[in-house]
């Protein structure tokens, strides 16, 4: 029997969008008002914690993007402009 091996935790950047999805629906909660106020400082934690996954996760993305335009020196990569039309 094959032995089992940990599954590897999803990176920051593939969680964005659960986490995204997640922190939109607690606004929505908190927007209706009727969390309880102990529930209301919970629910504000947990945002800004998943405020934070997802700005970081951003920022391993853009970081990403720049090693792919310039593996040599990604701090000299420009941002992305569309052609103006």
């Amino acid at each position: 029997m094959a032995a089992k091996t940990p599954a590897t935790p999803p990176s920051p950047v593939a969680q964005f969008e659960t986490s995204l999805d997640e922190l939109e629906q607690l606004v929505q909660k908190m927007e209706k008002g009727d969390l309880s106020l102990d529930d209301s400082l919970a629910a504000y934690e947990r945002g800004v914690g998943l405020y934070r996954q997802c700005q970081g996760a951003l920022e391993q993305a853009e970081l990403r993007v720049r090693l792919l335009t310039d593996p040599t020196d990604p701090e000299t990569a420009q941002p992305f402009q569309p052609d103006a039309a």
